[in-house]
């Protein structure tokens, strides 16, 4: 979507419009939200305030804001929802017009209080499917891929990207976002940039740091202290697409199910310290979330395990 300036946004008024660019540069610059958050924050609150303005018929003020109703609200999840928009997604929409009614009122531009009145939709709570450990340690193995015609280069960049994932919980992102002088082979440990910019050391397992190096001395490109460790067939930063579509290639190669992606690594990679007894405490700091309660969903996953596995065996079962 194509960012517009504000005196271009047809259902709000100029004030308004102000506010919301005003907002947006707070986010960035105060919140520290990625480019790709602060685009999703930006569509939420368009659809929000150009439901308001095709609600009532002209465009947003501040007044209008101030007045709303929570049955207006309701009219705006209600039209979302009609147009197939899932809970978890108008939840979203709904956190980001919250924050930008927080900002208002902040800034001394009135209270948005319909919205903090009316409840967020309710959202089923889903479990990661992690893989076996059998098959979350053979998906590094570049001899799955034996068969492809790829350089060896090329396989050895998967494997040590893939390690990495399972190997140390890290996200796509957090992977191809280490830079070369950052993996040197004389550490033990890894220092990575998370979400928000927020930094966190994980262990680098032997197995995983012979991969990169693997990988590294394999690569014809050169790969300068500060530039990106992993890089793309034109030595260009490596696209998370690729990642994915290689695991699509092992999901074949391996018979795994769908549900076996990148980002399934890091479930599995949790999952499987938790069931060997790692601490949840530790899990989360490992895997970078701010909260216990996102890590949490781990002891679900491995409560399930129990429960088929007392099911299967138990004599009462």
């Amino acid at each position: 979507m194509a960012r517009q300036k504000p005196a271009e946004l047809p259902f709000a008024a100029p004030e308004v419009a102000g506010q919301v660019v005003r907002w947006l540069v707070h986010l960035g610059a105060e919140r520290r939200m990625s480019d790709k958050t602060l685009d999703a924050y930006r569509r939420d609150v368009y659809q929000f305030l150009g439901f308001l303005a095709q609600h009532f018929g002209g465009r947003v003020t501040l007044k209008r804001l101030g007045s709303l109703a929570p049955a207006d609200v309701r009219a705006f999840m209600a039209a979302r929802r009609a147009a197939g928009i899932g809970g978890r997604s108008l939840m979203r929409g709904l956190a980001g017009a919250r924050s930008f009614a927080r900002f208002l009122e902040r800034d001394g531009n009135g209270k948005v209080a319909a919205l903090a009145a009316v409840r967020a939709p309710k959202i089923a709570k889903t479990l990661p499917k992690p893989l076996s450990v059998a098959a979350a340690k053979r998906v590094p193995d570049a001899d799955v891929r034996a068969g492809e015609e790829r350089e060896p280069w090329v396989l050895a960049r998967d494997a040590a990207v893939l390690a990495l994932l399972y190997g140390c919980g890290l996200r796509i992102s957090e992977a191809l976002g280490l830079k070369r002088k950052e993996v040197d082979g004389r550490r033990d440990s890894l220092t990575v940039t998370g979400k928000g910019n927020k930094t966190r050391m994980v262990p680098l397992l032997p197995q995983v740091a012979k991969l990169i190096a693997d990988y590294v001395a394999l690569c014809p490109y050169d790969l300068p202290a500060d530039g990106p460790l992993f890089v793309g067939a034109k030595g260009g930063p490596l696209s998370p697409r690729i990642i994915q579509l290689v695991m699509e290639r092992l999901r074949g190669a391996l018979g795994l199910a769908d549900t076996a992606t990148p980002h399934a690594l890091r479930h599995s990679f949790a999952t499987h310290l938790l069931a060997r007894g790692g601490d949840l405490r530790s899990i989360q700091e490992l895997l970078g979330h701010a909260s216990l309660s996102t890590t949490q969903v781990y002891t679900g996953v491995d409560a399930e395990r129990l429960l088929a596995a007392y099911r299967s065996a138990h004599p009462r079962a």
